[in-house]
């Protein structure tokens, strides 16, 4: 696969996480610290719109055998990075008037972050897919690496730039900040995407065609309902797959939960200042660069992929202690290496799981299975984020002592990461394979039900 298009995928990737930056790296500071919300309330909106995730499986499975106008991925993506981009411009407007009328600020705030959320299911299956799609599958490590590079700069850039730019904090110029951001963002995701997947043959198109259900009561249309409920039935009965989706749930949560808290736990127990906490984001971004480019060079070499996930994931844990004790001991000297450490353990337990995703597929099914991975990785970002928000509330009120709140979550999530490794051992990628069905199985058993 030529580089270019390589980084032309990143480019997609790239236009997605400078939202994430938005939102998880700036607005959730501002929302809880500065504005007063709840984490909880906070929370609940940022989760929302990975109730949504399982869009990803029928979107995946879906854009495998209906193209349109000849692309089998790039009007999903399209509408993706759209509903992506313009909700998380929409966001600052909906916590600003949050902090005023909470009522209509809620209400507001569900359409811009369900926006948000189904834009970002949209364009991750459908440029995760596409990937797939253009790679061989001896380069889809090197494919993945670099898109995961390109974000993670990405990430660091993004969060230097909009720290500095708030360095002197308004409500009008996180407006801006924002609305400046989402015109970068729209216009990398399009530069990426134009001309990007090559359009399939006419005689191609005619096949497909051929096998779409018709209009009216065929029979066909029926039974493409019935093999897409079989195919996620064999799916989730596969042992293999099963542990693999629970071990995923685990370990993000526990990874990613801590997404809208790193930024406020900063500045409530530090005083640290907004263009402080952004950079936080940089800390964790370099960080993770830095083991991504160590584990795609060095440790690949002498590690499997489930070696370099255990590695990660205890490089992680430590990093949720420290953060925990610089809390106790209420000292910041513990703080920023904390945060580093959590962005080193999350590259390589990054790029080791994201190999095995791609392991974890098969090729008559790989929009079906990046799908269910995706809907793992939202999943987990929702339940991690929506305890940590919960947990937070409830021992800060019980105890008096919003410290006590922060240290808590890194706590329970420091142990979530050490159960997943327990499912980690059962993962078997060869296993998984002899295991699960074909196409042409699942039809058959689609058939039958």
């Amino acid at each position: 696969m030529a580089i270019i298009r390589t980084v032309r995928l990143g480019m997609l990737h790239v236009a997605v996480a400078i939202t994430f930056v938005l939102i998880n790296g700036v607005l959730n500071r501002v929302m809880i610290h500065d504005l007063g919300i709840l984490a909880t309330v906070v929370a609940v909106l940022v989760v929302l719109p990975y109730l949504l995730s399982p869009l990803q499986v029928w979107v995946g499975q879906h854009s495998d055998t209906h193209p349109i106008g000849g692309y089998r991925r790039t009007p999903y993506i399209a509408l993706g990075l759209l509903l992506c981009i313009g909700g998380a411009a929409l966001t600052p407007h909906v916590a600003l008037l949050m902090a005023r009328s909470s009522v209509p600020g809620v209400l507001l705030g569900l359409l811009a972050f369900g926006a948000w959320g189904i834009g970002y299911n949209l364009a991750v299956v459908g440029y995760l897919s596409l990937a797939s799609d253009l790679s061989e599958e001896r380069y889809r490590s090197r494919t993945i690496a670099i898109m995961w590079f390109m974000m993670i700069v990405s990430i660091i850039v993004t969060a230097i730039v909009t720290g500095r730019a708030l360095a002197q904090y308004t409500p009008e110029l996180l407006v801006s900040v924002f609305n400046w951001a989402a015109l970068i963002a729209l216009g990398i995701g399009a530069l990426g995407l134009a001309g990007l997947e090559p359009k399939m043959p006419r005689r191609e198109r005619a096949a497909t065609d051929a096998l779409e259900p018709s209009a009216g009561g065929d029979p066909s249309h029926a039974q493409s309902r019935v093999s897409q409920r079989a195919a996620l039935r064999v799916v989730l009965s596969n042992p293999q797959a099963r542990s693999f989706f629970l071990y995923l749930i685990l370990l993000l949560a526990a990874i990613l939960g801590q997404d809208i808290l790193l930024e406020p736990y900063g500045a409530q127990q530090f005083g640290m200042t907004v263009q402080q906490t952004t950079q936080l984001t940089a800390t964790w971004g370099g960080a993770t660069l830095i083991a991504l480019l160590l584990q795609g060079l060095l440790l690949s070499r002498w590690l499997s992929k489930k070696a370099g996930a255990l590695l990660g994931a205890l490089i992680a844990t430590a990093g949720l202690l420290l953060i925990a004790a610089s809390g106790i001991a209420d000292a910041q000297a513990l703080f920023v290496p904390g945060v580093f450490a959590l962005g080193f353990g999350t590259g390589i337990a990054t790029s080791t799981n994201l190999g095995l995703m791609l392991d974890m597929t098969t090729p008559e099914q790989v929009g079906l299975f990046i799908g269910a991975w995706g809907v793992a990785d939202a999943l987990a970002r929702g339940v991690g984020m929506l305890l940590g928000g919960v947990v937070r509330d409830i021992v800060t009120a019980a105890s008096g002592s919003a410290s006590s709140g922060y240290i808590s979550v890194f706590l329970i999530e420091a142990i979530m990461l050490a159960a997943s490794l327990l499912l980690l051992r059962r993962v078997n990628v060869r296993a998984f394979r002899s295991t699960q069905p074909t196409l042409t199985e699942l039809v058959a058993l689609a058939g039958d039900a």
